[in-house]
């Protein structure tokens, strides 16, 4: 009877593990408690998921982009409103706003008046930052920066990344690890650049609705290129200048991470832990610098659905309440601080409370563009894992 009784158990399983990959940790101030992990990390390896595999985790790497910047800050060697010409060093200017200077902190939170054109965001090696940002696709030329309009754009953090090259004379997947990665004790990185053969083993595969493979089907192992190579397929970043194509190990989006992990530095902004980042850069990181008003930010960047509302320097606010907004994927009225994902079939959040600590972090897999939302902006399967965490 006992190969029956196993054969019943992997049947039972089955229908759980064929299930699209989804993960999520609760944390607090003091703890970490994973709630939920069904599903296949690896479909062709029958590999079940867990929340301590590295999944690329979207655009909650501008919020961790953001933290570099303020350690950055901290130390001296970056201004949030300095303008970024003088660390690039060459001008950059919206040409239709040729006496406006742009600052990290017009480009952290969305005002910066570039724009994604489509993938230009994405600059293979070869190509650098200058050279895209002279495409006039790149730039708004009806709203001034500064001029209170948010225009959501994965373009700023190329920018930003190259600023924090040029200004540490490091790569920006090295010195991310130097500034955050490593003191958090994390065993993540920025396009597998820095993670350990551990983590690369345990990569969950990004799968779109299809099931097709979208992302990091690595079979254990570090892919060939880590970067988008040239037009040749030239990969060789022994001649690279820190500084010229910030682009390179996405820092909008290409962060590798468990939810553990993510939770851990959920955490340290709960805690506003100071012996991370200073009380200053902690309220910095916090405060909103754009406003859903009914007026601004109205079109493109999302707004109208309601789903931004507020924003920070790469962090979002939700639950803020408004006639406009549907921010609110908890359900509960509460604001939370934190940020989103959506990439490759994935959708992901980060989110704490500031006033009890408490927050969840999680990730879903296979879910189709025109995914059907719920009763918020949020899609109706990001509202049930959601759901799901907060009440098992």
């Amino acid at each position: 009877m006992r190969p029956l009784a196993v054969l019943a158990a992997l049947l039972c399983a089955a229908p759980a593990l064929a299930q699209p990959a989804s993960v999520a940790v609760r944390f607090d101030r003091h703890a970490i408690r994973p709630v939920l992990a069904e599903g296949l990390a690896d479909k062709g390896a029958g590999r079940a998921v867990s929340a301590d595999d590295p999944v690329r985790i979207a655009s909650i790497s501008k919020l961790v982009t953001a933290l570099g910047v303020l350690r950055m800050v901290d130390a001296g060697q970056l201004d949030l409103d300095r303008d970024v010409s003088d660390y690039l060093g060459w001008r950059l200017r919206n040409p239709a706003f040729p006496d406006k200077p742009i600052t990290l902190r017009l480009l952290l939170s969305h005002q910066s008046s570039l724009l994604d054109g489509g993938e230009l965001y994405i600059i293979a090696l070869g190509t650098s930052l200058r050279e895209r940002l002279a495409d006039p696709q790149v730039w708004d030329n009806a709203h001034a920066l500064g001029s209170g309009w948010f225009h959501y754009t994965n373009l700023n953090f190329p920018v930003i990344a190259s600023v924090m090259e040029r200004a540490s004379g490091q790569r920006f997947d090295r010195l991310m690890q130097r500034l955050v990665l490593r003191p958090l004790k994390l065993d993540a990185c920025y396009n597998w650049s820095g993670c350990s053969p551990r983590a690369v083993k345990r990569a969950v595969v990004l799968y779109r609705a299809s099931g097709e493979v979208a992302k990091d089907d690595l079979g254990g192992k570090l892919p060939d290129c880590l970067v988008v190579p040239g037009p040749e397929g030239q990969c060789d970043l022994s001649a690279y200048r820190p500084g010229d194509n910030g682009a390179l190990f996405s820092p909008q989006g290409g962060l590798r991470i468990s939810m553990r992990g993510l939770a851990r530095i959920g955490q340290v902004l709960a805690r506003q832990d100071t012996r991370f980042l200073s009380r200053r850069s902690h309220a910095e990181l916090t405060r909103m610098e754009w406003r859903f008003n009914g007026a601004n930010g109205l079109g493109e960047d999302g707004a109208a659905s309601g789903f931004f509302c507020a924003y920070g320097l790469a962090v979002h606010a939700i639950g803020t309440g408004g006639a406009h907004c549907r921010d609110d994927v908890f359900g509960d009225g509460t604001r939370r601080l934190g940020h989103s994902g959506d990439a490759y079939g994935l959708k992901s959040g980060l989110y704490w409370d500031p006033v009890s600590g408490k927050g969840l972090a999680w990730f879903t897999t296979e879910v189709a563009p025109d995914a059907p939302t719920g009763r918020t902006a949020f899609t109706a399967r990001e509202e049930e894992v959601t759901a799901r965490a907060m009440h098992p």
